[in-house]
């Protein structure tokens, strides 16, 4: 059976999110972090060496990048749907966009998060920070102008690597800033794999 190793309060959602569309079996394997450092427990260093979540172990493969996980879902279990055809426009920015979550946008929520615990001591990068999330989800928010998903006419692994970064657009900047990205975020949410995954495995 599939397993998915899942660090609590990381980023591991997509994962189960994604093994529901496919209508796949799956285990979940919950770690907690240290109270003290906050950091992965030691245990998860058993599965991978970096000690970071999500990690999918399959038929032998220890996979880690949320990226390359829905990557290797899609191509191993989608059956054509959740991706373009290799060599298409559609598939190029399939591609972009799948890399684009982690690769760059993701960037300045963590120095937010980070920077956010020095206090004053971090009040000098914030406009700088803030600048860059502006950027990003605004990017994000223009690509969606006139289309339900970010490739194609229908949910691919793109839109479901994009998703954490278009939830937390809505819940720092709230639900009029970027309303596209609020409209994407409503559609999937109310979509019943999603909903089995947060049954199963929890908010």
């Amino acid at each position: 059976m599939i397993e998915v190793h899942h660090l609590r309060e990381s980023r591991s959602r997509r994962i189960t999110w994604m093994l529901e569309e496919l209508g796949l079996d799956y285990e979940v394997i919950n770690y907690d972090r240290d109270p003290v450092t906050h950091l992965a427990p030691p245990e998860l260093k058993q599965i991978h060496p970096l000690g970071k979540a999500p990690v999918l172990r399959d038929k032998g493969e220890v996979l880690i990048e949320s990226g390359a996980i829905i990557e290797y879902l899609v191509r191993q279990y989608g059956k054509g749907e959740f991706a373009p055809a290799i060599g298409t426009h559609d598939y190029n920015r399939y591609s972009q966009f799948l890399h684009y979550a982690e690769g760059s946008a993701m960037l300045p929520l963590m120095l937010k998060l980070y920077v956010g615990r020095l206090g004053e001591a971090g009040a000098p990068l914030q406009p700088r920070i803030a600048s860059e999330m502006q950027n990003h989800l605004g990017y994000l928010d223009g690509e969606l102008a006139n289309r339900d998903y970010f490739v194609g006419n229908s949910l691919s692994g793109a839109d479901v690597q994009i998703s954490f970064i278009a939830q937390i657009a809505v819940k720092f900047a709230g639900r009029d800033a970027y309303p596209n990205l609020t409209r994407f975020v409503d559609m999937f949410e109310a979509r019943p794999a999603y909903q089995r995954a947060i049954a199963k495995n929890g908010a």
